[in-house]
């Protein structure tokens, strides 16, 4: 009996983009079918073909689910998903065989895992003396700009920058076909800080093998100290707690007069939170009505993300738009979940036993008033190690939010600072005036969480809760309420239509 290898595809899109083909399922064939490529798109700049079949999407063997479920697997997987493919001939001769293509051993991935998506990195460099620790190379010999003398510990290492990077953007620009002479000049210009588009070597081969362009709308933001937030916010009896407004002089729409013990309080959201997308919809082209409008056809919950003014001067000083940290943290590439990463390996236990490891497991959110005594803590470092740790004093505000002695600061009033000195956090804490909000987490869980690629935001509050501080207020906005009548909307990036004899779904 021969082996049926499946091709493996990696495919890339841009944000508000398909893949460029149509997923099918059709009267009188097998499988799930590929139809219809949009010539120069990326499907069938990958080698997709038509009549292709596809087994797997990112790693789930699909040829017994349905076919809404293999389009919802795609549609869910962001900006990257990765398809296991067979030909139609091959596809039609394993069939006829009765071969079982769900054998680890059929496919052409070591253990049943494909290799990541390579992607360039947004790296933001704010200078602290008159260097920034890098130099810039260009080689006669090889076109582009590069990376090179990053002094470890120094401003760039801590921003992400590795030495043989290459430069393709400088605050937003191309550099591309710009001299060495020419990118130093944009350099100076930018003055204290500056944000780079960097690839590495397997980037830009990866990128070159699929003739696209490397592009900002495609990169990382895992190395910016500043994050947009996605927050869950669940409707109360009086609503949600807070006016939608747009500003004077200002584009977009913000978060204001936020009541106090409300939904919107308790979530996160702060004063002056410009608002980026509501369920996962764009909205900064949408008119005050129509977000407005959005929020409340989601039904009792609802998902927003917003950012504070200094994370939307840093994703517009790359221009970029926040929806990159959105669609890197639901894409399917993205790091485990939360739940997936404290359940690995995968083992069989009771649903008692995985809430007290949840239990355990879980970070905090934490937050307090300052006293006549201040905060009630200490902020401590480790030299030579990013992070900052604390020491809490028994009795004070921080103690009785619920912090701990070595409990890892994650972010501060909304803002990251995994990356941050410990002058930089204690300049935000200075700032935050008489209240305080602090993601923190235990450090043996800081550390098993990162060694597993988990990224520690505000996303892991959807699948555990707050502190015990606010067990009581969680208990409070919990009782039902009576139903609005309005018919939950999802966005969705896919149309879709159906006929008696066929199925197919836009990608």
């Amino acid at each position: 009996m021969a082996e049926y290898k499946p091709k493996v595809i990696s495919l890339t899109k841009r944000p508000g983009q398909t893949f460029g083909f149509y997923l099918r399922l059709e009267h009188g064939e097998e499988g799930h079918l590929v139809r219809c490529l949009d010539m120069g798109g990326p499907a069938e700049l990958a080698g997709m073909k038509d009549g292709d079949r596809i087994i797997r999407v990112n790693g789930t063997f699909t040829d017994e689910l349905s076919h809404s479920v293999v389009a919802d697997l795609v549609r869910n997987s962001g900006a990257s998903c990765t398809f296991h493919i067979l030909n139609e001939a091959s596809f039609k001769q394993a069939k006829a065989e009765g071969v079982n293509l769900s054998k680890p051993q059929n496919t052409s991935v070591a253990n049943g895992v494909a290799k990541q998506v390579p992607n360039p990195k947004l790296c933001y460099l704010l200078k602290s003396s008159s260097e920034y620790g890098f130099s810039l190379r260009s080689d006669k010999s090889e076109p582009g700009l590069f990376m090179t003398a990053v002094t470890p510990g120094s401003v760039a290492d801590r921003a992400g920058v590795k030495a043989n990077d290459r430069l393709l953007e400088v605050n937003g620009e191309t550099v591309e076909d710009s001299t060495h002479d020419q990118a130093v000049d944009k350099m100076r210009l930018a003055g204290a800080n500056i944000m780079f588009l960097l690839a590495d070597e397997e980037t830009v081969m990866y990128y070159q093998s699929k003739r696209m362009k490397i592009e900002a709308c495609l990169a990382t933001t895992k190395y910016l100290p500043h994050k947009p937030r996605i927050i869950k916010i669940t409707k109360g009896p009086d609503g949600y707690g807070f006016l939608l407004r747009e500003e004077p002089n200002q584009t977009g729409h913000f978060i204001r007069d936020i009541d106090r013990g409300s939904p919107a309080e308790r979530s996160g959201l702060k004063d002056m939170d410009r608002l980026v997308a509501v369920d996962g919809e764009d909205m900064d082209r949408c008119t005050h009505q129509q977000v407005v409008d959005k929020i409340r056809q989601s039904g009792k919950d609802c998902y927003l993300l917003v950012v504070d003014k200094d994370t939307d001067q840093l994703y517009g000083q790359g221009k970029v738009s926040p929806m990159l940290f959105w669609e890197e943290m639901k894409g399917s590439n993205s790091p485990p979940s939360y739940t997936e990463a404290i359940n690995l390996p995968a083992t069989v236990q009771q649903a008692s036993q995985v809430q007290v490891r949840e239990e355990e497991h879980k970070p905090k959110l934490c937050k307090m008033e300052k006293t006549s005594a201040g905060y009630g803590f200490h902020l401590k470092g480790i030299q030579g190690l990013h992070g900052q740790y604390l020491e809490v004093e028994k009795g004070g505000a921080a103690d009785r939010a619920g912090l701990n002695d070595d409990d890892v600061v994650v972010e501060v009033n909304g803002v990251n600072v995994e990356q941050s000195t410990h002058e930089e956090v204690v300049e935000i804490i200075r700032d935050s005036g008489s209240s305080l909000e602090m993601l923190v987490a235990k450090k043996s869980v800081y550390h098993q969480l990162t060694a597993k690629g988990v990224s520690i935001t505000r996303l892991l509050l959807e699948e555990t809760s707050y502190a015990q501080v606010h067990n009581q207020e969680s208990k409070e906005e919990a009782r039902p309420e009576t139903p609005s009548g309005t018919a939950r909307e999802r966005v969705s990036s896919v149309t879709s239509t159906a006929s008696h004899n066929s199925f197919d779904e836009r990608l």
